[in-house]
């Protein structure tokens, strides 16, 4: 299997595993940016513990459910946005989210992955990877 995002292939598993009420899921290949989206989402309550796998190959991520997802994914094409069109978010909001209150976009900056918000606080803008509700 030829995986061309790996981010968007970790969302899915997420997503598929979630809708079959499991426990856990095991996502692959394992990158940064992955692990670091992950981490944006235990922070936010969406999953539980996660857990690195070297099978020597991609690696793996062992990801705890707690079955808070209804719907999780990659934004495709990137959007990048300043800080100013984020202060004024609505029409993003409303493309990926079911509700400006409900959920969260996940951002790429420079300082780091992030949400929305936390880059809003932060002053900077960056780039729309992925949304999770």
């Amino acid at each position: 299997m030829v995986t061309l995002d790996p981010l968007a292939n970790a969302l899915s598993t997420i997503k598929n595993s979630e809708k079959r009420g499991k426990s856990e899921a095991i996502v692959w290949p394992a990158s940064k940016l992955v692990a670091q989206v992950l981490n944006v989402m235990k922070r936010e309550g969406y999953i539980g513990d996660f857990e690195y796998i070297d099978d020597g190959r991609w690696g793996k991520f062992r990801v705890q459910l707690l079955g808070r997802i209804n719907d999780c994914g990659a934004i495709k094409p990137r959007v990048s946005v300043k800080y100013r069109e984020l202060v004024k978010l609505p029409e993003h909001y409303r493309k990926y989210l079911a509700s400006r209150d409900i959920g969260i976009l996940i951002l790429s900056t420079d300082k780091g992955v992030m949400t929305s918000l936390e880059a809003i606080e932060k002053k900077t803008g960056g780039v729309l990877i992925a949304y999770v509700y």
